[in-house]
């Protein structure tokens, strides 16, 4: 059974998404500047190239692997199909970016896209403030309505046994990582394969999604919504492909988020590199699913094959 944001989140008669109140978030927020603190530490005491050369290859793992691949498009949009256990992988990889557990990650997409499709949408899930507003409030804060829709997950994943340890013990996974970093390379692998990590992916999220929201370029629109999302042109290689967030918007189905030329995905390169060793089957692309209501062209009428991966 495979269900979409729009099916997972189920409204009550009484859910106004307009009412609501931001609040801060003492865990988030103590988990960022605790991070901000080892990032701090690592680049005024160990400073060299090793270490940096640790973040960058554990952050192109766990976000590429981890979180575009096996959080967002496969968990979340079920864009393709792998064996059970190569998704448990990519899972956790993505737990060990240090954003949420899989339930969390599900919930928190799955409410603001919920949000981002009503005639109005709040300030807070639209990325509706300032820089610094926004950053305070999408790493520190949360938005509660004063009515929350309920919030249904797929049977196959809610009565997952990892899935619910992960839940539990996010913010822990990330001890047995720094306990092999620190063996194999001291304090200086753990502040940079860990805090500088951490910091570093959850405030690179929220800064692609931020201006991702706020203007840019648009192959596609969706008519009569107040949120549009925007593509964010040259940071395909720095993102994996997490950039192309206006093709999201378009075909938020689709495995693949640069889908013109040009576009540089390397979560979808992983994905058709997991289809080459026969690990990833039914890999769903824009024309896999009929056009979403309001869907428009922005830069010509071309037809949808003429840019869709074949």
């Amino acid at each position: 059974m495979r269900l979409v944001a729009t099916e997972r989140v189920r409204p009550s008669p009484h859910t106004d998404p307009m009412k609501g109140h931001i609040r801060w978030d003492a865990v988030k927020s103590v988990w960022w500047f605790g991070h901000l603190g080892g990032t701090i530490l690592a680049l005024v005491l160990y400073p060299g190239a090793t270490g940096f050369s640790v973040f960058l290859a554990l952050t192109a793992i766990t976000i590429c692997a981890g979180h575009s691949t096996g959080l967002h498009r496969l968990l979340i949009h079920r864009a393709f199909t792998t064996p059970r256990w190569v998704e448990n992988i990519l899972v956790y990889l993505g737990v060990l970016v240090g954003m949420a557990g899989p339930f969390g990650m599900i919930r928190a997409h799955d409410l603001r896209d919920w949000h981002q499709r009503q005639t109005k949408c709040p300030p807070h899930p639209s990325h509706d403030a300032g820089f610094w507003r926004d950053g305070w409030w999408q790493l520190h804060c949360v938005y509660r309505l004063d009515h929350p829709p309920e919030f249904h997950v797929e049977p196959v994943v809610a009565q997952s046994r990892l899935y619910r340890a992960l839940e539990r013990s996010w913010m822990a996974q990330q001890v047995p990582l720094a306990l092999i970093l620190w063996l194999v390379g001291g304090m200086e692998w753990l502040l940079w394969g860990v805090s500088v990590r951490v910091f570093v992916s959850l405030t690179g999220h929220w800064a692609v999604g931020h201006f991702a929201h706020r203007g840019g370029h648009q192959g596609w629109r969706i008519e009569d919504l107040p949120v549009q999302g925007y593509n964010i042109r040259g940071l395909g290689l720095v993102t994996f492909g997490e950039n192309w967030h206006g093709n999201h918007h378009a075909f938020p189905h689709s495995a693949r988020l640069g889908v013109e030329p040009g576009q540089t995905d390397p979560g979808y390169w992983f994905i058709r590199a997991l289809e080459w060793l026969g690990l990833a089957s039914d890999i769903r692309l824009p024309e896999s699913e009929p056009e979403r209501d309001g869907l428009r062209r922005v830069i010509s009428e071309a037809p949808l094959a003429l840019v869709a991966h074949k």
